[in-house]
Formats: structure tokens, sequence, C-alpha cells
């Protein structure tokens, strides 16, 4: 194991040495296991009862107290999400169920690859099965709000990382005008939604394939920390509109129609007619599109991670095809066009 840091690494096997006893685990076979976006890291580790993940959360920069918080609120809805074994939120480490090596996104991924559309429906149903659940099961009011200071914060990203820091266009008073008038509709829409539990990030790279005999339900669901209360629409958007594999619009209507089904059903607060919702998830999707446009380029220029710009030509062909849709949004297109050229003038195929 390399450590940038060596009074990180002395903290951490001093926690190590104190919980291993506890566990059955073997230090010898400790090795990543993954990284994601922020600062924290995953370790994996043998143990008497199988592997365990240790979760690495460098204090100040991240806190395991929500994960730890979210993850009890998934158990009790029933989830399938990792039991925190243990937990040292001053040092920030976590010890966590594994929920084993084989991410949705690889399986919808050699699925989409192999034309096996029926596993990945499969696949896809389980995910929107899981995640009424949660809707259902978890209560909005034990999350922070998903609020509109937080929206636009989101939206601020687009303009200072992917406009004026990747592309280095500097936008007059008519292209800040425009923006804010497509902020404030996208706002609007997100606000008169009905509220739930939102995971944030309910996306096939966040989702395990589990399920085989005698294991719990699938899906597995990581990476809940940043669990908010807002739009019931959030997270279905983030499925069907990934950052990492996309899928023709017949496709994604059929699964939120399932998803809207499924959801009355459940008592979930979706929209009476499903042409709304559709609307409505739309534009959700937007937002999120918008931030993550700007999220990919900061993790290029501030942190180093060049590799997720590569999907930057996604998030924009998602952009220009809901603005191209909705007549308020259309003062989006004009902004949008100088930086995704040809994505845009020819389309960008999924």
């Amino acid at each position: 194991m390399t450590w940038a840091d060596p009074a990180r690494r002395d903290a951490f096997e001093l926690w190590l040495a104190d919980v291993a006893p506890r566990h059955g685990l073997d230090v010898a076979t400790l090795a990543p296991a993954s990284a994601d976006a922020s600062f924290r890291r995953y370790l994996r580790v043998a143990g008497a009862g199988g592997t365990r993940i240790v979760m690495d959360a460098p204090p100040p920069l991240e806190d395991t107290r929500p994960f730890v918080h979210v993850a009890a609120l998934l158990a009790e809805a029933g989830l399938h999400a990792p039991r925190v074994l243990e937990a040292d939120a001053g040092r920030g480490f976590l010890l966590l169920d594994d929920l084993g090596q084989q991410p949705y996104l690889a399986a919808l991924q050699t699925a989409q690859a192999a034309g096996d559309g029926a596993r990945a429906d499969r696949l896809m149903r389980d995910a929107i099965a899981a995640l009424v659940g949660l809707q259902r099961g978890v209560p909005a009011a034990a999350l922070p709000p998903f609020d509109e200071a937080l929206l636009r914060r989101e939206l601020d990203l687009f303009p200072t990382w992917c406009v004026a820091r990747e592309h280095g266009i500097a936008w007059g008073d008519a292209e800040q005008q425009a923006w804010q008038r497509t902020c404030d509709v996208i706002v609007a829409s997100a606000l008169a939604q009905p509220v739930v539990a939102v995971h944030a990030d309910w996306m096939p790279r966040n989702l395990m394939v589990c399920g085989g005999p005698g294991e719990p339900a699938n899906p597995g669901v990581l990476d809940f920390q940043d669990a908010v209360a807002g739009a019931v629409t959030y997270d279905i958007a983030s499925l069907l509109r990934d950052a990492f594999i996309s899928w023709p619009e017949e496709q994604e209507i059929d699964w939120a129609v399932r998803w809207w089904q499924a959801a009355r059903r459940a008592g979930v607060p979706v929209a009476d007619d499903f042409g709304e919702c559709w609307r409505a998830l739309e534009w959700m999707g937007l937002q999120r599109h918008l931030k993550v446009l700007g999220i990919f380029c900061r993790l290029k220029h501030r942190d180093g991670k060049a590799g997720y710009a590569a999907d930057l030509p996604r998030f924009f062909g998602y952009a220009t095809r809901v603005a191209l849709r909705y007549r308020p949004l259309a003062p989006l297109l004009r902004l949008l066009e100088p930086m995704s050229e040809r994505t845009v003038a020819a389309g960008y195929t999924f």
C-alpha cells in the first residue's frame, strides 16, 4: 500500500491494528479496491467471514458521518447496502461489508456490447425496483434538503469550470442573461416536484450486481453519503441518462414508464400524467448534466483526473437534446454550441 501522507499511514495502521482482531482480518491481504471522484479510496481485506472493505476518507476533506447515517436508513428500508462494521469518524476510517466486484456499469456495458437486451432489462428493472423501495422507505425528513441554493450552486459549476476553464469562453451580458433564464426555469421545475429521499448518484457505477443464491437482493447500493431530500425524478434521471453508458430514447421511456407505474403503486408521489412526469424528468436530468459537465472539467483541471473529460460529449448530447425539445430551454442552445461544436451540429450518437 502506498500513502502520500506518512501521518495518514500511521493513523491507519493504528486503527487497523485495533479492529483487525475483532473481525479476523488478515492485514497481509490488504489491497486497493477502488477509488472515486472524491478524496475517498477503498481497500479490500480478507476476513474470517469473507472479504471486507475499508473506506479511507481523510478529514477534513471527507466526513464519514453522513455515510453511516444513510447506511442505517437504507438498511431500515430493506435495501442492500453495506453494513458499517466499524466507524472512526475522527480519523476517517470505516470497515464495511463487501458487496462484490461486479459493478452494474460493467455488466450493462457487456450486455449492450453483446446485444443482450434481456440481461440489461433484468438489471435495470432490479435497479428501478430498488429505487422505488428507497423513495418509499427512506424518510425524506431524515436527509438534508436539496434546496434552491444547492441547485444553483451545482449549476454554477458549469460556467465556472466547463465554460471558462475548459473552453476559455468569457460570457457577455447577453450570455449571462440567457444562462440565468435557463437556470431559473430548471430550478423552478425541480422545486415544483414532490420531495422524496434522493440517493443523488443512482447510476450504474454505484450499483453492484448481487442477488445470487443465498445472497441479498439485487442490486447492492454504494456511494450514498450525499443523499438528500429532493425532486422525485432526480434518481431515475440519473439512472437512465448515465455518465458512462447511454440508451436509445425509446428504451429510456420504457424504463421510465415502468418506474412511474411502480412508484404510483407504492404510493410514491409522482405526477398522475406520465407526459408531465417525463418532462420533469428531462428537466431534472438537464440540471444534473450541466452540473456534471462542470464537475468533470473540475476533476480535470483542479484534481488532475483528466479521464472524466472523455465523456463530456455524452453530456453535451443529453443537454442539447433536451434544450431542443422545450421552448423555455431554447436560450441554452446558443450557449452550448460554441463548446460542443460538431457534437451539437451533427447530434451525439448514443
